[in-house]
């Protein structure tokens, strides 16, 4: 109960404790620059990842679970008119590249996992995008239909359309 009380602060505890957690921070920071490079080498060395950033459908056919899609391009009306960024990203430099950015992320989880279906669906946000595609390329002919309609429900062309872009 007595303890000696002195006014010398405790100075070698707490230096000791300063200098290994800066050590933990430089691993830590060491450690996650060495998984960021190792990343990026594995993706634009192994994976094709520069292939990515162009226009060439065949950069799509990169994974293999893609070959049918590409094939089916190739057979479809599309493939003299317009490549895949044409139809799956958005206009303009910065929205095409975040969402190229973005499927490439998800897609390279998903194929890596294994967690994908057999029969690869579009949807969410790459549905709209497609849907967009089609009314800017197609737009006189989308805005005389959408004109005849007495809902104000938009023209979607892949409700009927959905073999265009990928034959089968």
């Amino acid at each position: 109960m007595n303890e000696l009380v002195t006014n010398q602060p405790r100075r070698a505890e707490g230096s000791q404790r300063g200098v290994v957690g800066a050590s933990m921070l430089w691993m830590s920071l060491a450690l996650a620059t060495g998984l960021a490079i190792g990343l990026g080498v594995f993706t634009f060395v192994y994976a094709q990842g520069a292939s990515y950033m162009t226009n060439d459908p065949a950069a799509c056919a990169n994974c293999h679970v893609m070959n049918e899609q590409y094939a089916g391009w190739m057979k479809g009306s599309h493939a003299g008119v317009a490549v895949c960024n044409d139809c799956h990203t958005p206009a303009g430099f910065v929205p095409k590249y975040w969402t190229k950015a973005q499927n490439g992320f998800f897609h390279s989880l998903a194929f890596t996992t294994g967690w994908f279906p057999d029969n690869i669906q579009i949807h969410g946000r790459n549905l709209e995008i497609t849907r967009e595609a089609c009314s800017k390329c197609h737009a006189e002919i989308t805005e005389r239909i959408q004109a005849t309609r007495v809902d104000s429900k938009r023209v979607d062309c892949i409700t009927c359309h959905d073999q265009v872009g990928h034959a089968k």
